[in-house]
């Protein structure tokens, strides 16, 4: 007489990609906003109409909203998506790459843990340095290892990132 066998289980589903955001604590959520939409030439997410809305059914106090570029914004948190990629027309936030900023008391202190590093087309990395310090950048440092070369920068918080 042969056993039984044990029931199969169906294999387990691959876990989808996470849909991520990078966010960045500030003093400033609509300057940084600003600096970064800048500087890689993404958009100022519109949160207008989802305020208006909660406005209008008190859902959201008037304190909590500031005007920014001509239209109402959270005052505390600001984000900034690439162009091309889909976003919500309902609330405008971004579904795609994107850096949101968010106000906190405290400055920064220490060096980052993480950061950014923007690629320029080849031989344009010293006018991309000139263009980046006009929006209010510094330059922190410029590397040459035999692994390559890049520029250290600050945004206008003194968030590093590089230069390539």
């Amino acid at each position: 007489m042969t056993q039984p066998s044990a029931p199969q289980s169906a294999p387990a589903p691959e876990p989808a990609p996470l849909h991520w955001k990078l966010v960045v604590d500030t003093a400033d959520p609509h300057a940084q906003a600003d600096f970064w939409g800048a500087a890689l030439n993404y958009v100022v997410e519109d949160h207008s109409s989802l305020i208006e809305r909660l406005l209008s059914v008190g859902a959201a106090p008037p304190e909590l909203v500031v005007e920014s570029h001509g239209r109402r914004a959270w005052r505390d948190a600001t984000g900034v998506r690439h162009p091309q990629d889909p976003y919500e027309e309902e609330t405008g936030v971004g579904l795609g790459r994107r850096l949101l900023f968010q106000r906190v008391p405290e400055p920064k202190t220490v060096k980052n843990r993480l950061h950014i590093d923007l690629h320029t087309e080849g031989g344009k990395r010293e006018a991309e340095v000139a263009r980046l310090t006009g929006l209010g950048a510094t330059v922190v440092r410029e590397v040459k290892e035999p692994s390559g070369e890049w520029v250290v920068m600050a945004d206008p918080e003194g968030n590093e990132f590089c230069l390539h």
